[in-house]
C-alpha cells in the first residue's frame, strides 16, 4: 500500500481502514506514472481499443473510448470508436482551430462537429489508429484536449458574449482562461505521448497564475513537484468551474463546483468575486444518496486573493473529498455532509484567512445572445442556433459549409455557448450582409425564426455511442419538441415556451435538473419527468414521474398544460406555476382530469354532446359514454392516478381493456 492510501485511509474516513477502500480508479491513477501509463504502452499496440485501465488515464487526455451500438453484431467485435473534447476556456475557438476540427471531422470523423455544454467542441468516431494524428492537429491548431475530462477541472466557463465595452465581461473572459490555466495538468504525459514530446506553442501564461501555481500558502500544494496542486492522484472526481458578471446566468452557474462572479467598482475597475460552491447535477436512478445539488454562496474574495482562494477549495475537495465511492465523490457531497460553515472554514484554514461576507448581486437571467449585436468597438457579433450542438450538413440545412465558408472568407474567431450555440465576432460592418447572404443561402435561420421551444432546449447526444445511455436523447428531442408545441397549441398556449433539457441517462450533462420541464433517459423510449426549475436557473427541478413512455407523452402532459393555462398568474412562467403550485397539486389535477369519463356512482357525469365546462377540466369536446362505478372503487382508482400521475380515465381504460383481454383468452379456451 502506497503512503497515499494510508494517510487517506487515516484522515478521510470515519470508519475502520479495511472497510474504506479507495475506489479502482484512484489506483489506477496510483500507477499512471502522471497520466503516462497505460496508454502510452497500449497507443503503440496494432488494437481498436484500450483496455479498462487505460481508459480511464485516457480522459485526463481530453478522450472517451465509446462503441456505435447501431452497428452492433453479435458474435464480432464492437465499432470501437473514440470522442475528443476541447479544453477551451470561457468557448473561445480560433480561426485555425476551427478549420482544422472542420477537416478532422471528415478525415477522421463522422462528418460532424458538436458543441459542448461546458463550450468547448467534440469530435465524435475517431479510430484509434487515428487518435494520435487528430490529437496532433488540434494542438499545432492553438487547441488542446488536455483536462477536458477526467478528475481534474474541466473546462471553465464564461458568458460568450464578446462585449469589448462592458468590462465586467471581458474580466470574466480573462480570469476564466486564467484559472484553467492555473489548474491544468502540469504533467508532460500529454505532449509526450501525442507529440512525441514536442511542446506546442501556446499563449504565454499570465506571471500571477505562474506564481499562485507554486506557491503554498497553507498546505495546498502537494509534495510531487510534476503536479504542485492536484498531487500524483488529482481530484477525487470531475471539478468545474465558471466565471460570471452579475445578472448573467448563461454559465449555469448554480450548477458548479465552484463559481466566481465579477465585482466592480462604479467606474468598472475590477474589485474582486463573489463565490458559489457546491453545485452538481449527476444523480443515479434508484440511488437516494446520490442527487443533484445547487451551488451555496460562500463569499466574496479581493482580485488579488482570488488565485489562492481557488487553490484552497481545490485543496479541500483534494484531502477531504470521497476517494471510496464514486458516487459521492463529487465536492457537492461533501459541502451537503460537512455543511456550509465546516466547508468555509476548512477552506479558510488553506486560503489563510477568513472568507469576506457575500456582497449583494442583481436577479439573475439565463442569456444565449443569438442574432446581431453591437461589440461595442465599431464590429458586430453574431449568436447562431446550433440544435444540440451538433454542425452538419442536412439536404435542407448546410450548416457546417456555412460556418467553414464564414471562417475561411473571413478569418473570424468564434465562441461557444453554454447553450451549444455559436458567437462568430470581430465582423465589420461592411462584412454583414455577405455574412447573412451565407447562412440565408445555406439555410440557417435567424433567431426570430426558430420556435422558442426549440431555441431554449439542449439535449446530450446520447445512443447510439455514449455507454450510459439508456434511452434516446440528442435524436429523439427534435420529435418530442415538436409534440409538445401540438400540444400546447391544441390547449390553447401557442404562444408559450420554457425551457425544456433531454439526457439518455441521469448523469446530467445537458443539465435537465435545471429546467422547467426535463426527460432523464430510464430505460428504452422511457424518460424520468422532472418539473419546475426557475427559468433563470437558479433553483432545482423535482421529480414528477419516474417512469413515462414516451408513446404516454399527450396523456401525461395534456392535463399540466391545461392546469397551468387555467392556474397561472397573469406572466407566470411555466417553472414557476409548477413550483408555486407543487407536484401534489399537479398530480392531483392530472388524477381528476377528465375523471367524469367514469364516473363515481351518485356524481354528475358529462353530457353525450361531450360540452363541458373549463372547470371541469376538459380540454377538448368529445363524446362521452356514461359509465357509473362504486363509490369506493372509485376513490381507489383515483389514489392509483395520483401515485401513477395519470388521469383516472387513463387507468379505468387500461383496467376495462385488461378485463376484455382476460375474458377473450377465457372463452377462447372453453376448457
Amino acid at each position: 500500500m502506497t503512503l497515499f492510501f494510508a494517510a487517506f485511509l487515516m484522515v478521510n474516513t470515519q470508519t475502520p481502514a479495511a472497510v474504506r477502500k479507495p475506489s479502482k480508479v484512484e489506483a489506477i491513477k496510483d500507477r499512471s506514472n502522471f497520466l503516462r501509463e497505460p496508454v502510452a504502452s497500449e497507443l503503440l499496440l496494432d488494437t481498436t481499443h484500450f483496455t479498462e485501465d487505460a481508459i480511464q488515464i485516457l480522459k485526463f487526455h481530453g478522450s472517451y473510448q465509446q462503441d456505435n451500438r447501431d452497428n452492433r453484431v453479435k458474435g464480432q467485435e464492437k465499432d470501437y470508436q473514440f470522442m475528443l473534447r476541447t479544453r477551451s476556456p470561457g468557448g473561445f475557438i480560433p480561426p485555425e482551430l476551427y478549420l482544422t476540427l472542420d477537416r478532422l471531422s471528415d478525415e477522421y470523423g463522422n462528418h460532424t462537429l458538436r458543441a459542448t455544454t461546458r463550450q468547448g467542441f467534440q469530435l465524435h468516431g475517431v479510430l484509434k489508429k487515428n487518435l494520435k494524428a487528430t490529437i496532433a492537429a488540434i494542438v499545432r491548431s492553438m487547441g488542446s484536449t488536455l483536462g477536458a475530462c477526467g478528475d481534474i477541472n474541466r473546462n471553465v466557463m464564461a458568458p460568450a458574449a464578446p462585449f469589448r465595452n462592458r468590462p465586467e465581461y471581458e474580466y470574466a473572459r480573462e480570469y476564466a482562461n486564467n484559472i484553467a490555466d492555473l489548474l491544468a495538468p502540469q504533467s508532460g504525459a500529454y505532449y509526450e505521448i501525442w507529440l512525441d514530446g514536442e511542446k506546442a506553442i501556446s499563449a504565454e501564461e499570465a506571471p500571477a497564475v505562474a506564481a499562485a501555481r507554486q506557491r503554498n500558502g497553507n498546505g495546498t500544494i502537494s509534495h510531487e513537484p510534476e503536479e504542485p496542486i492536484y498531487g500524483k492522484h488529482y481530484m477525487p472526481r470531475k471539478f468545474k468551474i465558471c466565471v460570471t458578471v452579475p445578472g448573467d446566468n448563461s454559465v449555469d452557474l448554480y450548477s458548479q463546483d465552484v463559481s466566481l462572479v465579477v465585482i466592480t467598482t462604479p467606474d468598472g475597475e475590477l474589485e474582486g468575486f463573489n463565490v458559489f460552491a457546491g453545485g452538481g447535477l449527476g444523480r443515479t436512478h434508484n440511488k437516494e444518496e446520490t442527487f443533484p445539488r445547487i451551488a451555496d454562496p460562500i463569499g466574496y474574495v479581493d482580485k488579488a486573493d482570488v488565485y489562492d482562494l481557488v487553490k484552497a477549495i481545490v485543496a479541500t475537495q483534494r484531502d477531504y473529498g470521497d476517494r471510496t465511492d464514486r458516487r459521492h465523490a463529487r465536492m457537492k457531497y461533501l459541502l451537503e455532509d460537512w455543511g456550509v460553515e465546516r466547508f468555509c472554514d476548512k477552506v479558510a484554514s488553506y486560503f489563510g484567512k477568513p472568507i469576506q461576507p457575500f456582497k449583494p448581486l442583481p436577479e439573475f437571467e439565463y442569456l444565449d445572445f443569438l442574432g446581431w449585436h453591437e461589440q461595442g468597438d465599431g464590429k458586430l457579433f453574431l449568436g447562431i442556433s446550433i440544435h444540440n450542438g451538433r454542425i452538419q450538413d442536412s439536404e435542407a440545412l448546410q450548416l457546417k459549409t456555412a460556418l467553414r465558408e464564414i471562417v475561411q472568407t473571413f478569418n473570424l474567431p468564434m465562441l461557444l455557448t453554454p447553450s451549444q450555440d455559436v458567437i462568430v465576432y470581430d465582423i465589420q460592418p461592411a462584412q454583414k450582409t455577405q455574412v447573412q447572404q451565407i447562412l440565408t443561402r445555406c439555410g440557417v435561420k435567424g433567431e426570430d425564426a426558430i420556435d422558442p421551444l426549440v431555441r431554449y432546449s439542449m439535449a446530450c447526444p446520447a445512443l447510439p455511442t455514449c455507454g450510459l445511455a439508456t434511452a434516446e436523447s440528442e435524436r429523439a428531442i427534435p420529435g418530442i419538441l415538436d409534440r409538445i408545441r401540438a400540444l400546447l397549441n391544441t390547449v390553447g398556449l401557442e404562444q408559450e415556451h420554457f425551457i425544456i433539457r433531454m439526457t439518455g441517462c441521469p448523469n446530467g450533462c445537458a443539465r435537465p435538473y435545471l429546467a422547467e420541464l426535463a426527460f432523464v433517459g430510464n430505460g428504452p423510449d422511457t424518460y424520468q419527468i422532472w418539473l419546475g426549475a426557475a427559468p433563470n436557473q437558479t433553483r432545482l427541478a423535482q421529480v414528477y414521474l419516474e417512469k413515462l413512455h414516451i408513446s404516454d407523452l399527450e396523456t401525461a402532459f395534456e392535463p399540466i398544460f391545461v392546469y397551468f393555462k387555467e392556474a397561472r398568474t397573469p406572466g407566470e412562467r411555466f417553472g414557476d406555476f409548477c413550483d408555486r403550485v407543487g407536484l401534489a397539486s399537479i398530480h392531483q389535477y392530472v388524477a381528476n382530469y377528465q375523471s367524469s369519463e367514469v364516473s363515481a356512482a351518485g356524481s354528475e357525469t358529462v353530457p353525450a354532446n361531450g360540452n363541458v365546462s373549463p372547470d371541469q377540466g376538459t380540454a377538448t369536446s368529445k363524446i362521452r359514454r356514461r359509465v357509473t362505478i362504486q363509490e369506493d372503487i372509485y376513490a381507489r382508482l383515483q389514489a392509483a392516478a395520483v401515485r401513477e400521475g395519470k388521469p383516472v380515465s387513463s387507468l379505468a381504460n387500461a383496467a376495462i381493456e385488461s378485463y376484455l383481454h382476460s375474458l377473450n383468452q377465457a372463452n377462447s379456451n372453453p376448457d
